[in-house]
């Protein structure tokens, strides 16, 4: 579906790119009442497995966002790694940890599902909110103001919006056009392959993510054919050992499995989707440059080992969004997207290095990768007036657990804070807008410990104590003053 916009001048939020950070920031920004125009240079929805891994935080975000039982119901665990050499099984090789869930932690390890299904999803939640995407529509440059920002659009319309967000990807138009840098380095200089394929029925299982080592020559890099869960497909990456171009042809792709594998070409029926890269991290030096922020691969490149580039991409759209909408519907000052950069590219650099060393054999994926350990305590939104300690602190994850007969992602799931009370009452607050803030109170929650604790619409405490009057020092010291209510 096609978003018709002739006849729009302006807009509040003009998101440049479609892929899973436009997809999930406009989402959000939807269900705050706030308008976004999505325009997409492709025609369609980005149509490959690419990024395939869902960490339990993604999964926990898209639960917010009404959309995580779609994902679960299209995708699956990770299957157990198989080895092959010479046509024959050499044994599993188990890739990634395989944690239990928990009451804090529903989403134990990551769920494979393929990135062009996942943006489908996205697509269509966004339909249901009312949103949609202007396909086929490029912007080619920016100009800014003390007002607002500019689009200029390849056929020569224009777009007026307060804010834009480059999601479009890592050879980003928008970031180039603002100047900014983004320095980096190439983290394996052999290229990769990459495909989506179908292969002949009898000639390869399902039931596990085969691995073909190198080649003892030398001559042929890594291989691996992963099974799609939910999908007929499977995910090939070919590693290869020189400099020269890949061949991506449905022929090249053939070749290639039929001279790494015990495949022959005529066992791939299908070539869906391919391409190639080399693996590379880069991250932009600013994430904002006045009315503009940057967000997914636009500020920051992984290499795909640990799965954290599209992950950290969805985490960047969650934590802007509720920014957004408080400076757009609730007069919230503009200084509060400061902390966007504040808070999101010490964490992009953090991912980075995680999956370099991933990427080397530096680091296994375990507990980083899931995400889950992400915080924000030196933000400048998090404060902890109670007595030092090893539990939950401010700038936190918020975690899940029982509450009352719910649970506490239940009292969190919408676009509002949560300023929840664990082992006493609430008792003296500052008066809190109820369109902004619900209030609950759980005698009990064990990830937490008794206080209180305001949990921002992300899922990250934000301040937590024991007494209301340091919860209105909160607001007043912080950019959430909007947050009081004004009668």
């Amino acid at each position: 579906m096609d978003m018709e916009f002739n006849d729009v001048k302006e807009t509040p939020v003009l998101v440049v790119g479609a892929g899973p950070t436009g997809l999930t920031l406009a989402c959000d920004l939807a269900r705050r009442g706030v308008p976004a125009l999505v325009v997409e240079r492709a025609p369609r929805l980005f149509p490959g497995s690419r990024g395939k891994g869902l960490q339990p935080r993604t999964l926990e975000v898209f639960d917010d966002l009404g959309v995580v039982d779609a994902v679960l119901k299209a995708g699956g665990p990770a299957p157990v790694g198989m080895v092959w050499a010479g046509g024959v099984r050499q044994g599993e090789h188990r890739m990634f940890d395989e944690p239990e869930a928990t009451d804090s932690a529903p989403y134990a390890g990551p769920w494979l599902v393929p990135q062009w299904r996942t943006q489908e999803i996205l697509y269509a939640r966004l339909l249901e909110l009312g949103g949609s995407v202007a396909f086929g529509t490029e912007v080619t440059g920016l100009d800014q103001d003390a007002d607002g920002v500019t689009a200029r659009l390849a056929d020569g319309r224009t777009v007026r919006a307060a804010y834009a967000v480059a999601a479009d990807g890592g050879r980003s138009a928008v970031r180039r056009t603002l100047g900014i840098g983004m320095a980096g380095e190439t983290v394996d200089p052999r290229p990769v392959l990459v495909a989506d394929i179908r292969v002949r029925g009898a000639a390869l299982d399902r039931d596990n993510w085969h691995m073909f080592p190198p080649s003892a020559d030398g001559s042929t890099g890594f291989t691996a054919i992963c099974p799609l869960p939910g999908t007929p497909d499977f995910q090939l990456t070919a590693q290869f050992t020189d400099g020269a171009p890949l061949d991506t042809s449905p022929g090249g792709v053939r070749e290639a499995v039929a001279a790494r594998t015990h495949l022959a070409a005529a066992d791939v029926t299908e070539v869906r989707w391919a391409s190639d890269f080399r693996p590379r991290a880069a991250l932009a030096d600013r994430f904002r440059a006045g009315r503009v922020l940057l967000a997914g691969d636009a500020a920051h490149v992984h290499s795909p080992a640990g799965g954290q580039g599209l992950n950290t991409s969805v985490q960047d759209a969650y934590n802007l969004g509720w920014k957004l909408g408080l400076a757009l519907r609730h007069g919230a000052p503009d200084a509060l997207l400061d902390t966007y950069e504040e808070e999101r590219l010490p964490t992009a650099a953090r991912m980075l290095d995680l999956s370099t060393r991933i990427h080397r054999g530096q680091a296994r994926r375990g507990a980083a990768t899931r995400q889950l350990g992400l915080e924000y305590r030196d933000s400048t939104l998090s404060a902890d007036t109670r007595p030092p300690g090893d539990g939950l602190r401010a700038g936190d994850r918020a975690p899940d657990g029982r509450l009352g007969t719910g649970r506490a992602f239940d009292a969190f799931r919408g676009p509002h804070f949560t300023l929840l009370a664990v082992g006493g009452g609430l008792g003296e607050l500052p008066a809190l807008r109820a369109d902004l803030v619900r209030t609950c109170h759980a005698d009990r929650l064990d990830a937490y410990g008794d206080g209180l604790f305001l949990v921002r619409p992300d899922g990250y405490v934000g301040w937590a104590g024991r007494d209301g009057r340091s919860l209105q020092n909160y607001l007043t010291s912080t950019k959430l003053e909007v947050l009081r209510s004004r009668t």
